[in-house]
């Protein structure tokens, strides 16, 4: 292992934070306690003062066929794991097009799009070295409780990647912000819409500093230029008050506090 200094302000999808001491993990290092796993920071907000951080290093970049099974390291890309796919002709993986970030981010949150989800096609997860069966996983929408640290999965491999299915994908996803964000900011509550929710309580497009409530999408915090931390925690915070005394729902972030 060995360190190394990551700008968060550079290298996070919403473009906030400062260069951070990370803990770089290579393969058969002992993963120490205490320390929260980054992967590709798009759906992380950073603050100015974040508990210890840790990363796979590249050596958890790989992506094998083993018999009818398809083994990909935690630090891979999403968009390499399509690439492969799509090259091998292997199906099941087109809904990761649009998710930016690595396979362990995608485990760790059973990120999806619509009604597919990286746990449907998941067979077992690698943490802490040891293969878990993903029934033994509690998981559920957005959310996994992995107990531990991912380094790789398993899927059965199926035949047949559907450009039909990625085209159909990539369409649904258009109506996303082109400005830095970190992704959806709340879960969806049961039966209905973080978006519609922020969009019905008069926030959208609402600015403080350089973050804004998007006007393409509500429910999307983008970066106008030089927001900070404390920009998007106030328009968090205030989202989640006004949702709880119109609707009587409260928020939960799927954007990850530091």
């Amino acid at each position: 292992m060995f360190y190394k200094t990551i700008d968060f302000s550079k290298y996070s999808s919403i473009k906030i934070g400062q260069p951070t001491e990370v803990l770089m993990i290579e393969k058969g290092d002992t993963i120490p306690p205490g320390r929260f796993l980054v992967g590709g920071a798009n759906n992380l907000l950073v603050s100015p003062n974040p508990p210890p951080l840790m990363m796979l290093s590249k050596d958890f970049a790989f992506i094998e066929e083993d018999k009818d099974m398809l083994v990909i390291g935690a630090a891979m890309p999403t968009g390499r794991i399509v690439s492969y796919c799509k090259r091998n002709d292997i199906g099941n993986f087109e809904f990761c097009a649009k998710l930016p970030g690595t396979l362990g981010g995608m485990l760790a949150m059973n990120a999806g799009v619509k009604s597919y989800e990286i746990f449907n096609i998941l067979h077992s997860i690698e943490i802490d070295g040891k293969w878990i069966l993903k029934e033994d996983i509690p998981h559920g929408y957005r959310y996994a409780r992995l107990g531990g640290t991912a380094t790789a999965a398993k899927f059965p491999l199926h035949k047949g990647f559907s450009q039909h299915l990625l085209d159909e994908l990539l369409a649904l996803r258009n109506n996303q912000p082109h400005e830095p964000s970190a992704g959806s900011a709340f879960k969806n509550p049961p039966n209905d819409y973080a978006g519609r929710l922020i969009e019905a309580v008069g926030l959208k497009g609402l600015r403080k500093g350089g973050m804004q409530w998007s006007e393409i999408h509500a429910n999307f915090l983008v970066n106008t230029g030089n927001a900070t931390y404390e920009d998007a925690i106030y328009l968090l915070d205030l989202a989640k008050e006004r949702v709880n005394a119109q609707f009587g729902i409260t928020l939960q972030e799927e954007i990850k506090l530091l």
